[in-house]
């Protein structure tokens, strides 16, 4: 069965979930454009994700990644990676009902913490190297809650991204039978 491909898929979830590699996979697999969130809010900012958050707080931070969700949520088909907070946003999220089928790609902490250990290019976790699990934590205390507003939960494990990438066309076609009333 095919996918029908009339809308975006945004991939959300926190940092280390595998939204960009899922993301430029899931893409090829469709015969559609990815599109890295974070790279968008780089190009955007002429600046580093980190030096954005460094130079005007997390308050304009979240306010341009908003902006930036805004343009390419109501641009063509893609697989769209979203920046790991930027669907804590409401704006992001209802822009995403409109726009978007949402896939929450679901981690367990110890798979974050060893995605994201020793990585230098997360500016929310620059700093947290001694208590990274704590900070992971909250965020997922923190965020988990608005990643269940998705229409599609993958659960991400230790396993290879092209086995995660079956796995999400699998949930899409579901879901699509789903709602075109096949199941």
């Amino acid at each position: 069965m095919m996918i029908k491909k009339d809308k975006i898929i945004l991939l959300v979830g926190l940092m280390g979930s595998g939204k960009t590699s899922v993301g430029r996979r899931l893409a090829k697999k469709l015969n559609l454009p990815f599109v890295d969130g974070d790279q968008e809010m780089e190009k955007a900012a002429g600046l580093s994700l980190i030096d954005v958050l460094k130079c005007f707080g997390e308050k304009e931070y979240r306010a341009g990644e908003a902006r930036v969700m805004k343009r390419l949520l109501q641009g063509s088909p893609c697989v769209l990676a979203s920046g790991g907070g930027s669907f804590v946003a409401e704006q992001t999220r209802k822009l995403a009902k409109e726009h978007a089928i949402t896939i929450w790609l679901k981690a367990d902490i110890d798979i974050l913490y060893n995605r994201t250990a020793g990585r230098k290019h997360r500016p929310f976790l620059e700093g947290a190297e001694d208590h990274l699990k704590n900070k992971l934590e909250s965020y997922i205390q923190e965020e988990y809650p608005y990643y269940s507003e998705a229409d599609i939960v993958v659960e991400t494990k230790e396993e290879q991204v092209d086995n995660t990438v079956a796995r999400v066309i699998a949930a899409l076609e579901k879901a699509q039978d789903v709602f075109l009333g096949r199941k």
